[in-house]
C-alpha cells in the first residue's frame, strides 16, 4: 500500500490473495468489532478472495460450486467412492475386494493399472488446465506483463516465500491465530500439510520410476524409498489436517467468512480422508481388508482431484500468483528509485 497512491479493483484482488490471514490488523485496529465502525479487514479480504476464485475459474458455469463447497465436496466424495467400488466389482468378481492379495502387482488385481492411470491423468490434466486459465486471468487483472512473468528471480522469490511460509511468521512471533495471542501453531500445521502433500507426490512419482523404469512391481517393501516417503507424507497430512481443523474450531469467528470457512473445512477433511485411507491400505495391505481400503483410497483421491479446481486448493494457485506479483512490484519500485 506504500508503493502507490491509487488502487484499482485489480489491486484489491491482488492484496486479498496476498493476505495470509495473520489477523494482526484486526487486533491492532481500534475500530475493529465490537466498535460501531466494525472495521474487519481479514473478513473483507476473505470475501474478496472467495469472489476471486469464482471470477477467475473456468468454465464459469461451474463457479457456483464454490459457494456451497462443503456439501458439494462431500457429495462428490461419497459418489466417487461408490462409483469406484461398483466399477471394481463389475470389472472383476466382487469377492476379489475381500480376498488377501499379496506379491508383485497385488494392487492391480484390485484395480487395473492402465484404467487407474488413465482416469487419474485425465482428472489431473483438467485441474491443471483450470488453474492455468485462472492464473493467467489473475495476472492480467493485476497488471502483470508477460515479460515480467518470465523473470526467474520473481518466481524464485515467490517460491522461497511460499515454501518458508514467511508471512505466517508474524515478524517472528507467529500469527494471531486461532485467538488474539500470537502462535506458531498454524504455520507448523500448515507446513506439515504442505510438505506432506509434496512427499506423497514424490512417493507416487518414485513408485512409477521403480515400476516402469526398473521393473520393480508394487507393493514395495516397507523400507523402500517410495514407502518411506509415502508414510512420512501420510503422517504429515494426518497431523497437519487434524491440527488445522482443531485450530479452526477454536478460531475467532469474527475474522472469518462462511464461504471461506466451508472451503477450508472441505479441503482439510478430504485430504485427511485421503491420507488416512492410504495409511490404512499400507497397514492392512496383506490382509483381506486391503481391497476395500484400496478402493476407498482411490475413490477419495479421485474425488479430491475432481473437486480440486473448485475449492480451497485454488488458494495455492492464486496466492503463489500474488507472491510473484509482489516480487515484480518490488523490482519495479527498486527500478523507479534508482
Amino acid at each position: 500500500m506504500e508503493l502507490r497512491r491509487t488502487f484499482t479493483d485489480g489491486d484489491l484482488l491482488y492484496l486479498a490473495n496476498l493476505c495470509f490471514d495473520c489477523r494482526a490488523c484486526l487486533y491492532a485496529c481500534q475500530f475493529a468489532p465490537p466498535h460501531p465502525f466494525g472495521v474487519n479487514i481479514p473478513k473483507a479480504l476473505a470475501d474478496v478472495r472467495a469472489d476471486s476464485y469464482k471470477r477467475f475459474t473456468w468454465p464459469a458455469a461451474l463457479a457456483p460450486l464454490l459457494d456451497r463447497n462443503l456439501g458439494v465436496v462431500l457429495g462428490v466424495v461419497a459418489a466417487t467412492v461408490v462409483a469406484v467400488l461398483v466399477l471394481l466389482a463389475v470389472i472383476d468378481h466382487p469377492g476379489r475386494l475381500v480376498q488377501a492379495q499379496v506379491g508383485p502387482g497385488a494392487f492391480y488385481v484390485i484395480a487395473p493399472y492402465a484404467a487407474t492411470v488413465a482416469a487419474m491423468s485425465a482428472i489431473v490434466v483438467y485441474g491443471l488446465a483450470v488453474f492455468t486459465t485462472g492464473a493467467i486471468r489473475f495476472w492480467r487483472e493485476v497488471d502483470t506483463t508477460p515479460t515480467e512473468l518470465i523473470s526467474p528471480s520473481a518466481f524464485w522469490q515467490a517460491t522461497t516465500d511460499a515454501l518458508d511460509l514467511r508471512y505466517q511468521r508474524g515478524g517472528g512471533n507467529g500469527c494471531f491465530y486461532p485467538t488474539a495471542q500470537r502462535s506458531q501453531a498454524r504455520r507448523i500445521y500448515h507446513q506439515l500439510v504442505f510438505f506432506g502433500f509434496l512427499l506423497d507426490i514424490a512417493s507416487t512419482s518414485l513408485a512409477a520410476i521403480y515400476q516402469d523404469w526398473l521393473g520393480i512391481m508394487p507393493p514395495f517393501s516397507l523400507l523402500s524409498l517410495p514407502v518411506i516417503l509415502g508414510t512420512l507424507g501420510g503422517i504429515g497430512l494426518i497431523v497437519g489436517c487434524a491440527g488445522l481443523l482443531w485450530l479452526k474450531a477454536r478460531s475467532d469467528p469474527t475474522a472469518a467468512t462462511q464461504r471461506m470457512l466451508t472451503m477450508d473445512v472441505a479441503f482439510l477433511v478430504v485430504l485427511l480422508l485421503a491420507a488416512s485411507t492410504g495409511m490404512l491400505t499400507l497397514i492392512f495391505r496383506e490382509t483381506g481388508a486391503m481391497g476395500v481400503l484400496y478402493a476407498l483410497h482411490l475413490g477419495v483421491v479421485a474425488a479430491f482431484f475432481i473437486t480440486m479446481p473448485y475449492g480451497k486448493f485454488a488458494h495455492i494457485v492464486y496466492r503463489y500468483a500474488a507472491l510473484v506479483r509482489k516480487s515484480v512490484e518490488q523490482r519495479r519500485a527498486a527500478a523507479d528509485r534508482s
